[in-house]
């Protein structure tokens, strides 16, 4: 390593000897200056690490000659050092971005504190990250194949996604591999396990709540009718990409729980979504909304009907609730609804689901440019991120905090990114997702997919009299035969849902107070 320059600014630098020959003994290379405008020379003249600079000297000020130094280097560290613990010059200070603030007399081990705390930050967090993740790398490793639960996969995956979060801020390509590889061994067990136990899960009262009994199970018992309640369904949000946009939610709301339910499959909106809405699944929709619901090849968009679907979910359910609810695909009905926020303060309920991150994973799909911004997880998460803090929802969200609101934040499915395909043969009334089909006479590797004969096992409708479903395990997408290679090219590495995964089906609902 090599070794760290500093720059000491002390009218009174004579009397630190002791100190300076400390630092020196831990191979830092000090250099004195005792006034502001030498310390200002010497900084456009030479490149420091870090910048020890007093606040009480004469002629320049520390504070004037913080100012100076960020003018010239905004990114150079500076450590604040004063006699005097007035609060005003401590905001002073912290305003103009120091790195630290320390009140004399200081010893040099506190020096030495402050300086590996600015310095040797990245270096000690990311040897601590790294070796506590290979330590759970064995844990987890071990554990993978004795998983034999749903709440088991919650756990596991969650467990994986602060690791892949962690192990992400270090830039530990490696571990990141091995990271990698860790979900990938998951996702296959995660597949074995609800190949064999779908259908018993849905029909077991102790099972995990999916799509369909979220709203009666989960939300309906945190509503309040005196406060209101927004609840936002965010389409096609991943868990980490939740965790990373939460921090923008917590600085106007304070979370007061938060619970994982599973998506129906197949994991898509048409199926997941609807399913929330109407509390029903795919099958007794159809029944008993024969109006309201669209099988896969049926003309017309196929969630035209979410409120319809809600509204009668509350009459069954016998809540008599003011509600509204809001569907927003484009920055117009986004910036529309923020603009009209006080038509929305008397209701009992609010419902907003925002599209915005579906038709980001559809445009990586088709847009050469999104696929370069959105080219793996890290940057999928990155481009939410982004989206999230510049978007009207952010500022709805600090208007319903100022409102008194309750807040619910959900999502119908998640998402993979989809690297290998899967041979695929149907005739032309099969569906066209490529994580799921639903036809009759498919014919494809029986080693790649779940597949339900008949679709009523679990409580899905059927297209003919002969139709069945297959889901993609892994990470794997659907392919027909002909023009194979022009048609895996496009659409691999691309972000795709319907089917079996660890990202798809484990889904975030969290409840919120205003702060």
């Amino acid at each position: 390593m090599k070794n760290i320059h500093i720059l000491w600014v002390d009218d009174e630098i004579d009397l630190l000897k002791p100190h300076i020959l400390f630092l020196e003994s831990k191979n830092y290379q000090i250099s004195k200056a005792t006034n502001g405008r030498d310390a200002i020379d010497f900084i456009k003249e030479e490149n420091y690490d870090i910048v020890l600079l007093d606040e009480n000297m004469p002629g320049l000020t520390g504070l004037e000659t913080l100012t100076e130094i960020k003018n010239i280097q905004s990114n150079l560290p500076v450590i604040m050092i004063t006699k005097s613990e007035e609060e005003y010059l401590m905001e002073e200070a912290i305003g103009s971005k120091i790195s630290d603030y320390l009140i004399k007399p200081v010893n040099p081990k506190q020096i030495l504190s402050s300086l590996k705390k600015n310095l040797d930050h990245s270096r000690l967090i990311t040897q601590k990250t790294t070796a506590s993740y290979q330590q759970e790398f064995q844990k987890i490793s071990m554990g993978l194949a004795m998983i034999n639960s749903y709440e088991g996969w919650i756990e596991l995956y969650h467990k994986l996604t602060h690791w892949e979060l962690e192990l992400e801020t270090i830039e530990d390509i490696g571990m990141l591999g091995i990271l990698e590889s860790q979900k990938q061994e998951a996702n296959s067990l995660f597949f074995k396990f609800i190949k064999k136990n779908y259908q018993a899960l849905l029909n077991d009262p102790d099972g995990p709540v999916f799509s369909h009994a979220l709203f009666e199970n989960q939300i309906v018992p945190e509503l309040d009718q005196e406060t209101g309640t927004l609840l936002i369904v965010i389409d096609n949000l991943r868990y980490d990409q939740w965790k990373v946009i939460e921090p923008c939610v917590t600085t106007f709301y304070k979370k007061t729980k938060e619970t994982a339910y599973y998506s129906i499959l197949p994991t898509a909106t048409q199926y997941a979504r609807n399913a929330i809405f109407s509390g029903l699944t795919p099958l007794d929709m159809e029944k008993k909304h024969p109006n309201y619901w669209k099988n896969d090849n049926d003309e017309g968009g196929k969630n035209m009907y979410e409120k319809e679907f809600l509204t009668a979910q509350l009459e069954r359910l016998r809540l008599d609730l003011k509600h509204d609810f809001y569907k927003i695909t484009t920055a117009k009905s986004a910036n529309e609804l923020d603009t009209n926020f006080n038509s929305i303060k008397k209701n009992d309920l609010t419902v907003v689901v925002y599209n915005f991150v579906d038709m980001l994973s559809h445009s990586k799909t088709e847009m050469n440019i999104i696929k370069e911004l959105a080219r793996d997880d890290k940057a999928y998460r990155s481009l939410t991120l982004s989206w999230f803090k510049n978007s009207p929802i952010y500022s709805t969200l600090q208007k319903a905090q100022k409102a008194g609101i309750k807040l619910i934040i959900t999502t119908d499915h998640g998402t993979i990114n989809t690297k290998k395909p899967s041979k695929v043969i149907g005739f032309k009334d099969s569906s066209e997702n490529l994580r799921y089909k639903t036809g009759k006479s498919l014919t494809y590797e029986e080693k790649d997919v779940f597949v339900v004969k008949d679709p009523k096992d679990i409580y899905l409708p059927s297209q003919n009299i002969n139709s069945s479903f297959i889901f993609a395990k892994e990470d794997l997408f659907f392919a027909y035969p002909n023009n194979f290679n022009h048609y895996v090219n496009y659409f691999k590495n691309t972000y795709q849902h319907g089917g079996i995964s660890l990202e798809e089906m484990i889904l975030p609902c969290a409840f919120f107070e205003p702060k």
